[in-house]
């Protein structure tokens, strides 16, 4: 286990993925502990070493976790996540708390957006292809609304998307 090879290998890695520092630098250990495995060493002998390539990636800005965590919100928002969904994903990938709280953090009008998009895409409220065989629609409103909570959306934003669309689609 080379710091050279460590490089390619994080170069490569970020080729193909948009990744925090932690993330790198888990991938980056899997590697070590693969090669140490093999060979019969102790992957605690190459620490200095990962945290010599992380640290090169970070200053060489090939790794910038403030970049990484705005543009996977911007992702993630765009699918229909909320923000709670959101902040739990870039808490996943490593992405520190205080960044996640300034970057995750949504105003009410950006929540309403993205519960339209979920609505839309798990074809809730109007979106529904059919209600024929279906129970009342106070049944189907209430699994609706379940729905939108379980993907992280509060009461008041899934109630007003799943009202905003019966409305539209009566109008």
């Amino acid at each position: 286990m080379t710091v050279t090879y460590l490089r390619r290998a994080a170069l490569h890695y970020l080729e193909r993925y948009a990744a925090p520092a932690v993330q790198l630098r888990r991938v980056l250990a899997r590697k070590i502990a693969m090669s140490c495995r093999h060979h019969g060493e102790d992957p605690a002998l190459h620490a200095a070493l990962l945290d010599e390539v992380v640290a090169q990636c970070v200053s060489l800005q090939l790794v910038d976790d403030r970049r990484f965590a705005e543009a996977r919100t911007a992702s993630l928002r765009r699918k229909g996540l909320s923000g709670r969904a959101v902040a739990g994903r870039l808490a996943a990938k490593g992405v520190g708390r205080e960044l996640v709280e300034a970057v995750a953090t949504t105003d009410a009008e950006s929540e309403l957006a993205a519960a339209r998009i979920a609505a839309r895409r798990k074809r809730l409220g109007s979106w529904r292809r059919s209600t024929d065989g279906m129970a009342d629609a106070a049944a189907l409103r209430r699994k609706d609304l379940a729905v939108l909570a379980r993907l992280g959306f509060g009461f008041a934003v899934a109630r007003a998307v799943l009202d905003e669309e019966e409305g539209a689609e009566a109008g």
